[in-house]
């Protein structure tokens, strides 16, 4: 397992070849670069051209174009302002010299201040809900026309309420998650740089799904057409990636091709230690003309 979490710690760490220019590569799977892996990658540059008393609290981003796996991406970052409390830094992804994705990160150092929060939804707990890993094999070998066997990752996710993929039905815009980078062996350590850049991807999961929920599909649709259009994050305490995080995603609306989803993530002892707030493109594909 360690070597998976190696491997997406060398995924997200971009390569360094100046001061405010960093360089990053993909996976050969997905076919198109996966929204949090550009999220995680700009946001660990942006955090390695800051003094390390100031962690990142807010982060603000636009998917310009796919990201084409096969090639690097290089990230710009341009130091907006070093103030006395607060920095600001600007990432602009490019392939090509075409932007792909564009955030606005900002970074504070801790200090004391007024305090309060929602309540931790009350949901089952990880250790009694399937992983994604199990859910997907058993679904490969009984489907296996519709659905390829899972990748193992570093990754674990335990959904509290599974959508049914064959025959998806309406319900209720909300959906729990369970997650947790499995690291015995410690890889990640204390850098609160690394769990934020891990929260970063992970806080991609999920989010596009659940505005499909009231509706009779899934992203798994192959008649469905969707794709993060931007993409905010605020982290509000410090975190822990290794330890589980419940996150609480919901829908509020979706008209005109496009649907909001919001989201929430919760330690173990109930802190929200950060948000999420997504719009993204739902559309169904219009079926080829015969003529």
């Amino acid at each position: 397992m360690a070597d998976k979490l190696q491997k997406l710690l060398t995924l997200l760490e971009v390569e360094r070849i100046d001061k405010y220019l960093f360089i990053g590569n993909s996976p050969s799977y997905p076919p198109r670069v996966f929204g949090g892996q550009v999220l995680g990658q700009s946001l660990n540059a942006a955090s390695r051209t800051v003094d390390s008393e100031r962690k990142a609290h807010s982060m603000h981003a636009y998917f310009l174009r796919p990201g084409n796996p096969k090639k690097q991406i290089v990230y710009e970052v341009d130091p907006l302002r070093d103030g006395g409390s607060f920095t600001t830094r600007r990432v602009t992804a490019k392939q090509d010299g075409i932007p792909i994705f564009s955030t606005s990160v900002s970074f504070q150092a801790e200090e004391e201040g007024f305090s309060h929060q929602f309540d931790m939804p009350s949901v089952t707990p990880p250790e009694e809900l399937e992983t994604d890993f199990e859910f997907w094999s058993q679904m490969a070998k009984r489907h296996p026309e519709r659905f390829g066997p899972p990748m193992m990752q570093a990754l674990e996710r335990r959904p509290v309420k599974r959508r049914d993929y064959l025959n998806p039905q309406p319900q209720e815009p909300e959906q729990y998650t369970w997650f947790r980078v499995l690291d015995p062996e410690q890889v990640i350590g204390d850098d609160p740089v690394r769990h934020q850049t891990i929260l970063a991807f992970i806080s991609d999961f999920a989010l596009l799904g659940a505005a499909l929920l009231p509706h009779p599909a899934t992203v798994m649709d192959p008649q469905m057409q969707t794709a993060s259009l931007d993409h905010a994050l605020w982290i509000h305490r410090p975190l822990r990636v290794d330890e589980y995080l419940l996150y609480a995603i919901d829908s509020p609306t979706a008209h005109g091709g496009r649907g909001l989803s919001r989201g929430s993530f919760y330690n173990r002892q109930g802190e929200l230690v950060a948000s999420t707030a997504q719009e993204s493109l739902l559309r169904r594909k219009r079926p080829v003309s015969d003529t």
